[in-house]
């Protein structure tokens, strides 16, 4: 077995990181005229552990994740079924995306307002019974403005009925890897049994993005007037934080805060779950911090691009000497900075390889560790065909490698 070790250097050690959010609590004004309050005391946060040392999270579930490598930066209760609220709404548009790419829907079509969805309760897009509302309105109801009755509309359109709209969510959860998610209706509202996780809140968020590229311009728009009535984007990422361009909102009293965000800078994208939250102040501090850690402390490392040679493997009874070995796609890790100095990467491969060879076929494999880095390999692949030789030119070759004893 051949192997070829490179050092190509990342990492942060384990230094801790204890931040908090300040949280304000509503205090009846007094009648005289007091002196300057002190700030409320921060609520109570629990330390988390990650690959650079504790954070302190406040939100009762949260998870970071880098979109292009599935990277894990930080999680707590992260598999916990929650209340998601209204960021099920989320699941809401995937599937009414889902019908707009495929043209079962488009943006002009008129929609028709049921009873049922004007009389619906909580965020509203207010819609009038029996009023016909544009597709694309609709749409920017439910993103922009959390309108249930917005999803009420577009859930008896497509489904005839919100409950045959839920069984819709289920089987398309299924479908794109939501493994611990079970709807009840299509707006969040509270029941039960109708439950989320923050990792499949980050699963359903990254299929949005990856899916409907197209669509998702949606969710950084930041108001939206209907019925002449303008209202603000909940997202409170869009004006905090630099690259945030998604993605929604939710709060119940059970559940508490919660946010379902995403941003990108410099071609790196971070999506964040939180919820849990006990204010709309301590979830815009919370989320904010955790994505501006999220971008300080990690970064994206390309080993190497999708065609380069990786390694010149040698071909035994081949029309060619050698073969390239390549990753046949970026191969790209998420590692706290300064990791790199740690990081250890190995090529592993038989050697000589017996011809014919395929391109694609697996040749070798890419091995990942060091001091402190979570282990893992890569395969790697053929980058060309190579033909076995015929009778003839066969010959020299095996009488060679029989006298040299390789």
């Amino acid at each position: 077995m051949a192997s070829r070790r490179r050092i190509i250097g990342g990492v942060l050690g384990g230094l801790p990181l204890w931040l908090a959010a300040d949280q304000a609590f509503a205090q009846q004004r007094p009648a005289l005229a007091q002196p300057a309050r002190r700030p409320a005391p921060r609520p109570e946060g629990t330390p988390v552990a990650t690959p650079v040392g504790n954070v302190e999270v406040l939100a009762r579930q949260a998870l970071v994740v880098d979109f292009e490598t599935g990277a894990t930066l930080l999680e707590k209760n992260a598999d916990e079924r929650m209340p998601p609220s209204s960021m099920s709404k989320l699941m809401t548009m995937y599937v009414v995306f889902d019908r707009l790419k495929q043209g079962r829907l488009q943006m002009d079509q008129m929609l028709p307002v049921s009873e049922r969805a004007w009389r619906m309760g909580g965020s509203k897009m207010f819609v009038e019974i029996g009023q016909q509302v544009r597709f694309e309105d609709l749409i920017r109801g439910v993103i922009v403005q959390s309108g249930n009755d917005a999803c009420i509309v577009l859930a008896e359109a497509i489904s005839g009925s919100e409950q045959q709209f839920a069984e819709l969510l289920n089987e398309t959860g299924r479908r794109i890897g939501l493994t611990n998610s079970n709807f009840r209706n299509s707006t969040g509202w509270p029941d039960p049994e109708h439950r989320m996780t923050a990792r499949d809140l980050s699963v359903l968020a990254r299929r949005l993005i990856m899916d409907f590229p197209d669509y998702y311009r949606f969710y950084n728009e930041r108001s939206f007037r209907f019925s002449n009535i303008s209202q603000d984007n909940r997202n409170p990422l869009l004006s905090r934080v630099p690259g945030a361009d998604g993605l929604k909102t939710g709060h119940t009293e059970e559940a508490g805060y919660g946010l379902t965000s995403s941003a990108i800078r410099d071609g790196r994208r971070v999506i964040l779950v939180v919820n849990g939250l006990v204010s709309m102040r301590a979830r815009a501090e919370e989320s904010e911090r955790l994505m501006e850690w999220a971008f300080r402390e990690f970064e994206a490392v390309t080993l190497f691009r999708a065609q380069d040679t990786v390694e010149e493997v040698p071909v035994y009874l081949g029309e060619r000497r050698t073969v390239p070995m390549v990753g046949g796609r970026d191969i790209t890790l998420t590692l706290p900075r300064r990791w790199r100095d740690r990081l250890e990467v190995r090529v592993r491969y038989q050697a000589p390889l017996a011809a014919p060879v395929m391109r694609g076929q697996t040749i070798g494999e890419l091995q990942v560790a060091g001091q402190g880095v979570p282990s893992f390999s890569v395969p790697l692949v053929a980058g060309a065909d190579v033909e076995k030789l015929g009778l003839l030119p066969r010959i020299p070759a095996v009488i060679g490698r029989w006298v040299s004893g390789a």
